[in-house]
């Protein structure tokens, strides 16, 4: 890709116009338009048209050409825990359980402080934007100090405060723990316009039914995203049975959490009935492949739900259970999963899949009137892909290179609503060198600890 930008502080016109690409809208009919005019102003998209003598390349404050790359929307990340960098390869290899109960649980209990977090947030950041992805919806402690990190990235972020009936990071006394979360979504619900807070309840087996109907209350006052894990393993579905009589999505039912603003995270060892009650809800799943099948967890029924037109988003969950953050990876593993699980190469398709990513992920964290797409009237997060790389050519299919071929290293520039936040794989808004020092220094003492 050429990399012809120019500035000119005297264009008034339009901020950026981004020209000479191929656009991958991530439309309903995913059109793609070559030769194209991506205008933006205040951080919208104004103009998206081909380029014809009739409709030459306008001015701009910014011109970038985009010649010999994939001009696509930025990609969504519907489930991380930011923080979580810090742990990258603490523990692999191990069942759900024992990783949690015999690893991850007492290094946060030791490790996990303001500090810690805002470091390894901002790692996170660092990783995301360099691959190409520009919104995330993240679950964590001291949220507070993620949010932070996510605003000084120039990313945007459906952040949520965790809640759990455990002595947690920040939150010593559980009785406190709803409390912590709401004092959270009131803090930053008008701090950034790039950042929506949310409450983030960790699990039906480790809050109980009052920290759930409490939690679930606060967030519907307040209009924010509840998420929670769900259904992950086959343990937590026969324990809840057991216990209770049904399955888990059906006891988030009868509580009264599924609704249009409840994403379930996981949603691995679900029936029919379960998604019937989900897109009945209008509650939204994020699917997250790599997890689970690093921690051996399952397959969800990803072709049913597409299927029963559920709302449906991507995740990678966190770096100690991937072991990495590229969404790109993300969907070529979920497309490869979901067709050899089921025997059927016809299932989860690239245009499903690249949906899933960008769309559908938009949609599922409440954020699909903003981002998802790039069209006019939509926020201006979109991210340029360079694919004069042999592994890239030649191109019959975008959407299928999209997802089976391009790589978080392809990326070349990012903007996050209308900002030129990555410039030639360079992030602008953060010293990287300096924060992976920092992270590297952290993670000395916890492999003291380990």
């Amino acid at each position: 890709m050429k990399d012809n930008s120019q500035d000119a502080p005297d264009a008034a016109q339009l901020d950026t116009v981004i020209y000479n690409g191929t656009v991958v809208t991530g439309n309903p009919e995913l059109e793609i338009v070559e030769a194209a005019i991506v205008g933006i102003k205040d951080g919208e998209v104004v103009r998206l048209e081909k380029e014809t003598p009739d409709h030459p390349v306008p001015e701009a404050r910014k011109k970038l050409n985009a010649e010999g790359a994939l001009v696509v929307p930025g990609l969504v990340n519907t489930h991380t825990h930011l923080p979580m960098t810090l742990f990258r390869g603490l523990a692999d290899d191990l069942p759900l359980d024992r990783w949690l109960n015999e690893h991850i649980f007492p290094a946060e209990a030791r490790h996990v402080n303001p500090d810690s977090v805002y470091w390894g947030s901002l790692l996170a950041c660092c990783e995301m934007l360099l691959s190409g992805t520009t919104s995330c919806c993240d679950g964590y402690f001291h949220e507070e100090h993620v949010a932070a990190a996510v605003s000084e990235s120039g990313m945007r972020g459906v952040l949520g405060q965790g809640v759990i009936d455990f002595p947690a990071p920040g939150v010593p006394d559980p009785e406190r723990n709803v409390e912590a979360a709401v004092r959270f979504v009131e803090d930053w619900k008008q701090k950034s316009p790039l950042i929506r807070p949310s409450i983030f309840c960790h699990s039906p087996y480790t809050c109980s039914e009052k920290t759930l109907f409490a939690a679930k209350k606060a967030a519907k006052k307040h209009d924010a995203l509840f998420q929670i894990h769900v259904a992950e393993t086959l343990r937590e579905r026969t324990d809840c049975e057991a216990q209770r009589g049904i399955s888990p999505v059906r006891y988030l039912e009868r509580l009264g959490i599924l609704d249009k603003n409840t994403l379930l995270v996981h949603a691995v060892w679900i029936d029919d009935e379960d998604i019937e009650i989900i897109r009945r809800t209008g509650a939204a799943v994020s699917h997250a492949p790599e997890s689970n099948m690093k921690l051996a967890s399952g397959t969800a029924p990803v072709p049913k739900l597409i299927e029963s037109k559920v709302p449906l988003g991507l995740g990678t969950d966190g770096c100690a259970s991937n072991n990495t953050l590229d969404l790109f990876s993300a969907m070529d593993v979920c497309a490869k999963l979901h067709k050899v699980h089921t025997l059927d190469p016809t299932v989860s398709s690239a245009r499903q899949v690249f949906a899933m990513a960008t769309s559908g992920g938009a949609a599922s964290i409440g954020l699909g009137n903003l981002v998802g797409s790039i069209a006019i009237g939509k926020r201006a997060d979109i991210v340029l892909v360079d694919i004069r790389k042999p592994h890239l050519v030649p191109v019959y299919s975008p959407v299928s290179h999209l997802v089976y071929a391009v790589k978080g290293t392809d990326v070349a520039h990012v903007f996050v609503d209308g900002n030129h936040v990555v410039e030639n794989g360079r992030i602008k808004t953060l010293d990287v060198d300096e924060i992976m020092d920092r992270v590297s220094t952290l993670a000395t003492g916890i492999a003291r600890q380990a």
